[in-house]
């Protein structure tokens, strides 16, 4: 016989404990008709255990049910959201290893309870349905976990850059042109670089690079800066100095094939930044910054202008905080915002140690204005504007109705080659004991205080100027509190 699969297993085993619960037989009733021991008709029903043909022929006989029947794969009415998880190939993709939980264990759930866990499997599916939740979210959720579970800091990836800086002599005190990355490519990989690859069409001016595995070709956008072309580059030899199979072949994810590709672009965009901001050389330099007693307004453009790089990649430097400076409660936020429409969205969003306020909500409602993630668009230039300098903010952000109060540093800049479109990335720092040992310039009071809120329909503030929606929640929970108290009344 054939060796099964995991998946055969389970529902063989499924199949075996339905039944004799059916017949009301205990194991040891099951155990005694087929002279099978009870440890290995428990392992049978948990998918552990395949029986031989003959062993089979005798469950099916003390079950009183066909042979055939109890070797489909297909499962009754009430398994059959069981039935649909198994055969979609979910689990398989799932990263269950990242989380250190064993594929063994769920297939054990699902044994021991499967008209609940088939119950909770089509809840899964309608609300995904209803939300329009697709498999990427879950993919980008997953990875997202994965990051937070390690405070988004990667010793063994930061290891292999700096094995690599000292095997091709990369500068770590400051910038790294991109024609240093280039030539490692094309001598050491045998790569093909075309500068305007991407000019020729139009459909793709929103990618930045193109990478064809057959002819070993990197189609790069002619618009990119060199900032942003050393970051591709960068990446690129991740994909090969990591052995990275798995991988996306645009800039942005056209198509999502597993987790294993998200995972592993994560990872070499995580390289990239290693290579292009220097760990140690990072660390001395924000270490300055949190010695000054006085905030200066032009530091983190000085960073950017001493390592050549964007404002995204000098953001995700930042990961270096929660183990190096002791500072755990932080959080990252990307925002986009389209200019036509003035509407934004947070595209990305990091949470470490805690779920800190604010984070994106799917609602369709509108984000606070006052947040400095958000009010520094106003000072970007018009989109048809050829600058695309970004534009620096600080601010202690208070949360109304808690005791939560954030240091928020925030570049915002237009998302070239992208028209009418703009990104904001916001570092907020809670600040406790452990932001007030670290940071001297906390107090310094040219540093702006807003009270803010999440979205403008949870905010209870009247005299609001930058309000751009009614508070409808509110109003909502305050009649709900109205209709309680009024029964209250009545039914007293």
């Amino acid at each position: 016989m054939a060796k099964k699969s995991t998946n055969h297993k389970i529902i063989f085993g499924l199949k075996v404990k339905q039944l004799r619960l059916q017949k009301g037989l205990s194991f040891a009733d099951l155990s005694k008709q087929t002279s099978m021991s009870v440890s290995y008709l428990n392992e049978i029903e948990k998918g552990k255990k395949y029986p031989k043909q003959d062993k089979i022929q005798t469950l099916a006989n003390a079950l009183e049910t066909p042979t055939e029947e109890l070797t489909s794969t297909k499962l009754s009415h009430g398994l059959a959201p069981v039935g649909a998880l198994l055969q979609s190939n979910f689990l398989n993709e799932l990263p269950l290893d990242l989380f250190g939980i064993d594929l063994s264990k769920v297939v054990e759930i699902i044994a021991n309870s499967p008209l609940k866990v088939g119950a909770f499997i089509s809840t899964l599916v309608e609300l995904s349905r209803t939300y329009a939740v697709r498999e990427e979210n879950f993919y980008f959720r997953a990875l997202r976990a994965y990051q937070e579970l390690n405070n988004n800091y990667f010793e063994d990836i930061e290891q292999e850059a700096d094995r690599f800086i000292k095997l091709y002599d990369i500068p770590v005190g400051g910038a790294v042109p991109s024609t240093v990355f280039a030539k490692i490519l094309e001598d050491r990989f045998n790569y093909t670089i075309l500068n305007d690859g991407l000019d020729a069409f139009p459909e793709l001016q929103h990618l930045r690079s193109l990478f064809n595995e057959k002819k070993k070709q990197l189609l790069l956008n002619g618009k990119l800066d060199d900032k942003q072309r050393a970051y591709q580059l960068a990446k690129e030899i991740a994909f090969n100095f990591l052995g990275l199979k798995q991988r996306p072949f645009t800039s942005s994810f056209h198509k999502i094939k597993s987790f294993e590709e998200v995972l592993n672009n994560y990872k070499a965009g995580y390289f990239a930044v290693a290579l292009l901001v220097n760990r140690e050389s990072f660390i001395r330099d924000i270490r300055a910054i949190f010695k000054s007693e006085v905030w200066q307004d032009d530091c983190l453009l000085k960073l950017t202008q001493k390592y050549q790089v964007s404002s995204s990649v000098l953001f995700q430097r930042f990961n270096v905080i929660p183990t190096f400076f002791g500072i755990e409660n932080v959080y990252f936020i990307r925002c986009f915002h389209n200019a036509e429409k003035d509407t934004v969205k947070i595209d990305k969003e990091l949470h470490l140690n805690r779920k800190h306020r604010p984070h994106s909500n799917g609602l369709l409602e509108h984000y606070c204005r006052r947040w400095i993630a958000l009010s520094l668009f106003k000072q970007l230039p018009e989109s048809n504007s050829t600058t695309h300098k970004p534009v620096f903010g600080i601010q202690r952000t208070k949360y109304i109705g808690t005791q939560d109060e954030y240091l928020c540093m925030t570049i915002a800049h237009p998302s070239y080659p992208v028209p009418n479109k703009n990104t904001s990335i916001t570092i907020g720092l809670l600040i406790n004991e452990d932001a007030k040992r670290e940071i001297q310039f906390l107090n310094d009071p040219a540093i702006p205080i807003h009270e803010v809120n999440v979205t403008c329909e949870r905010c209870s503030v009247t005299d609001c100027a930058e309000r751009v929606a009614p508070p409808t929640i509110i109003n909502k929970r305050n009649r709900q509190v109205q209709i309680e108290e009024r029964l209250e009344k009545i039914l007293k």
